[in-house]
C-alpha cells in the first residue's frame, strides 16, 4: 500500500515515516499544498491525504479518481476549502480530523485574551517609546470577575469552556446542538445574551452559510465596550472591516485573531510585509489586536495526532473499511 501526502512540514515528516514504517505502508510527501496542477503526483499510490488549507478545484478530485484513488484525508478539523459536491462526483471520500488536540487551540485562545485583558500589547507600544507609566485606560480584570461567551461549543469549544471554567471565570455558550458533558463548565444560552453579556467572546463555530459575518456589524454594536473578541475557528466568521471600524470607534476593546478572511493569498508566506493586505496591516498595527498565522493547532500532539488519525482513515478506506470522519 502506498499514500501520498500533499502540504507536509518538516516537523511532519519523522510522524508520516514512522506510522508509514509501523503500518507497512510507503508513504510519500511534498511540502507543496494539494492543488490540480500537483495532482498528478500521487500516480501510482493507493490513497491521498491533504493539509487542505488552500482551496481545492474539482480537477484534483477528477485526476484521483482517474488513478482509482478514492479518499483523501483532511489534517485539520475545517473542509471549507474542499468542494463536497465534486469529491463525491468523482468517487472520492474525504474525511477530516475532527479532534487532533482541542486544547491546543483553546490554549491559544485563552492565551490572546489574557494578553488583551492585560494590556499588554499597550505596554508594550508604550514602552518601545520610553514610556513606562501606567494610568486608569489600562487598569484590568482577573479572569474570575469576567464572563466568558462561546459561539460553538464542539471540541474545540468545549476544551476553551473548561479551561475558563477552572480559571474561574462565569462561561456561556451558544451552540444549536446541547452537550450535557459540558454542563459542569458552561451554561447555554442564545447568541443575543452572549453578545450583551460576555467580557470575551471566542468564536469556535465551523464556517457554514449560517456563520459567515456571524460577526458583523450589528454584533459588534450589540457587545460590551470592553468586550474582547478571539477567533480560533475561521477568518470568515468575522466582517473584517466591521471590526476595524468597531476598534476604532472604540465599540469593543480588543481582539485575538489566529485566522483572517483573506488568510490563504499570504499566511504561510514569507513576502514583504508592503505586499500584505490592507486590512491585515491596519489591524496588525494596532496595540489592542494581536494576530498569528493560524498557528493555534500547532504542538507537537496536534500535528502528531492530525497526521496519524488522517493516515488512518485513508488505510481504513483503501482496504474497504468506513471511516467516522468522512464529511461527503
Amino acid at each position: 500500500m502506498k499514500i501520498f501526502c500533499y502540504g507536509v512540514l518538516s516537523v511532519e515528516e519523522p510522524y508520516a515515516q514512522a506510522w508509514g514504517k509501523a503500518n507497512h505502508v510507503e508513504v510519500g510527501t511534498t511540502s507543496s499544498e494539494l492543488s490540480a496542477d500537483n495532482a498528478e503526483l500521487a500516480k501510482g499510490y493507493n490513497g491521498v491525504s491533504s493539509k487542505g488549507i488552500t482551496p481545492v478545484t474539482e480537477g484534483a478530485y477528477a485526476t484521483f479518481e482517474k488513478f482509482g484513488i478514492k479518499q483523501l484525508a483532511i489534517r485539520q478539523v475545517g473542509v471549507d476549502n474542499q468542494d463536497l459536491v465534486a469529491a463525491s462526483k468523482h468517487g472520492i471520500t474525504l474525511t477530516n480530523v475532527a479532534s487532533y488536540s482541542p486544547r491546543a487551540i483553546a490554549e491559544m485562545g485563552v492565551t490572546q485574551a489574557m494578553y488583551l485583558l492585560r494590556h499588554i500589547g499597550v505596554y508594550q507600544e508604550r514602552m518601545a517609546a520610553g514610556n513606562f507609566a501606567w494610568d486608569g485606560s489600562t487598569i484590568s480584570t482577573e479572569i474570575f470577575n469576567c464572563t466568558v461567551g462561546l459561539i460553538g461549543a464542539g471540541h474545540i469549544g468545549g476544551a476553551t469552556a473548561q479551561i475558563y471554567s477552572a480559571l474561574g471565570a462565569k462561561v456561556l455558550t451558544y451552540d444549536p446542538f446541547y452537550d450535557a458533558a459540558l454542563e459542569p463548565y458552561t451554561t447555554y444560552t442564545d447568541l443575543e445574551t452572549i453578545l450583551k453579556e460576555a467580557d470575551i467572546i471566542s468564536l469556535h463555530t465551523p464556517l457554514l452559510p449560517s456563520t459567515k459575518n456571524i460577526i458583523d456589524a450589528a454584533a459588534l454594536k450589540k457587545m460590551k465596550a470592553n468586550a474582547i473578541l478571539i477567533n480560533m475557528a475561521r477568518g470568515e466568521l468575522i466582517d473584517t472591516q466591521a471590526l476595524i471600524d468597531a476598534l476604532k470607534a472604540k465599540e469593543i476593546a480588543g481582539a485575538g485573531l489566529d485566522t483572517l478572511a483573506n488568510e490563504v493569498g499570504f499566511f504561510r508566506l514569507k513576502k514583504p510585509y508592503a505586499e500584505t493586505p490592507k486590512d491585515f496591516q491596519e489591524l496588525n498595527a494596532m496595540s489592542n489586536v494581536v494576530i498569528t498565522p493560524h498557528v493555534a493547532f500547532f504542538t507537537k500532539l496536534a500535528v502528531k495526532n492530525g497526521l496519524e488519525i488522517a493516515l488512518n482513515d485513508a488505510k481504513t478506506i483503501i482496504t474497504g473499511g468506513r471511516s467516522r470522519h468522512a464529511v461527503n
